[in-house]
């Protein structure tokens, strides 16, 4: 006898605020930027030849890996938005959804800083600069001046994460504008973005200014306007069949091509100043094609949802946080003290093999190794610690939802570049 599922549990769409296919894309994401910090130690270009010609190569993959931030803080606003989008953020909303984002990023943070900080002591030239340089990375606003962010000792990484918290500030308010005034909310932040862009572009030198918070507000207005295109996605096309799975692989593809094309426009330029105008002019473009790839994704074939959303990837996607704040800082140390001997003293000049592909595992195995130890025997305890979970491990987000069980208390197992 053929078993007869009632149509309601047919139509009952899964957990609306868990993008499976997001874990795969937080850690490739997360990867590239990795092998392109760890590529400028190594040198090592991957490439094939054919009939004596450069047939393929990694090289204009790795050149451009920076550009990848950009997506790692496209999907934060797309993650921050579809888990807060449609919860109260009142006064007391706004002050949990900060104390989730203290637990979550501070203690873990300030280690790196903390580490980083005494490690490198004596590349300060005066006890004024260290204490400057040290408050400045605690605060979050080691962004604003020369010295604390091209000319700090600290981690080179941690621009990002200072990025981000400036946004968190901002959040609770972009919110409420987002559901009061969704399209001009939009637009006045795409239009802050541009202008902020164009001024930088202006400017003898933009190091200070093309990686600031306003020149990625476009880049968190399309994370958040394509969390809401995917939750209105998701109920529309519940039951969806080969044709419209098809679709959304098509769109794959086309913006995968349209990704590539920016890459290959990115690696090509030379000078720093050309890498950094490049860099603001292809925003816009890689943040509406990174858009449109995560919520095709979500509603592709499953097969290839699985491929970015199995154990491994959520495993990975989990440790990136850590990964992101260590890999660079490891990959220079572990040159610097010779963990993987060389018969060269410049090994990564001389093309030395099998030193190159050595040296570049190693970067990637002792930074994953590390983070999965300070994931889950510092970050995630601290982390439960804080906001008093426990035995009840879901009673902090009451405020969030109707019940601690619901599964609008567990997406933050699913972040974005809060988590770089």
């Amino acid at each position: 006898m053929t078993a007869v599922v009632p149509k309601a549990k047919v139509l009952q769409p899964p957990d609306e605020r868990r993008v499976g296919v997001l874990d795969g894309v937080r850690t490739i994401l997360i990867f590239l930027v990795g092998s392109f910090h760890i590529w400028q130690q190594s040198w090592l270009t991957p490439s094939a030849v054919l009939f004596g010609k450069y047939f393929w190569s990694m090289d204009p993959l790795l050149r451009s890996g920076y550009i990848w931030v950009d997506g790692m803080i496209l999907l934060s606003g797309f993650l921050l938005f579809l888990t807060y989008g449609d919860r109260p953020m009142d006064r007391k909303g706004a002050l949990r959804f900060y104390k989730k984002r203290f637990a979550r990023i501070y203690p873990s943070y300030a280690l790196n800083v903390l580490v980083f900080f005494f490690l490198n002591l004596s590349k300060y030239p005066n006890t004024g600069r260290a204490l400057w340089d040290l408050a400045a990375h605690l605060t979050f606003s080691h962004t604003f001046w020369y010295f604390t962010y091209y000319g700090s000792p600290i981690n080179g990484a941690l621009w990002t994460v200072g990025v981000e918290v400036q946004f968190y500030l901002l959040f609770p308010l972009i919110l409420y504008l987002f559901r009061k005034k969704p399209g001009w909310t939009f637009a006045v932040l795409c239009a802050a973005a541009w202008v902020f862009r164009y001024w930088a572009s202006t400017l003898r030198d933009c190091g200070m200014a093309f990686n600031q918070l306003p020149a990625f507000l476009d880049v968190y207005a399309l994370g958040m306007a394509g969390a809401e295109g995917y939750r209105v996605l998701r109920g529309k096309l519940v039951r969806r069949g080969g044709y419209e799975k098809a679709f959304f692989l098509f769109c794959a593809v086309l913006s995968l091509l349209l990704l590539y094309r920016l890459v290959r426009d990115q690696a090509s330029r030379g000078s720093q100043e050309m890498i950094r105008l490049g860099q603001m002019t292809n925003r816009l473009p890689l943040a509406l094609a990174l858009t449109v790839l995560m919520v095709s994704l979500a509603f592709t074939f499953e097969g290839v949802r699985w491929l970015l959303s199995n154990r491994v990837m959520a495993f990975l996607s989990s440790v990136t946080f850590q990964f992101y704040m260590y890999h660079q800082v490891l990959a220079v140390l572990i040159k610097q003290w010779r963990w993987v001997p060389s018969v060269n003293e410049n090994p990564n000049m001389a093309g030395e093999w099998p030193w190159q592909p050595i040296y570049t595992a190693v970067c990637f195995l002792v930074p994953l190794l590390l983070s999965v130890v300070l994931t889950y025997g510092f970050e995630k305890p601290v982390a439960r610690l804080i906001l008093g979970r426990g035995k009840s491990a879901d009673n902090a987000g009451k405020a969030f939802s109707p019940t601690p069980e619901s599964p609008a208390e567990k997406a933050d197992e699913n972040k974005g570049v809060d988590a770089t």
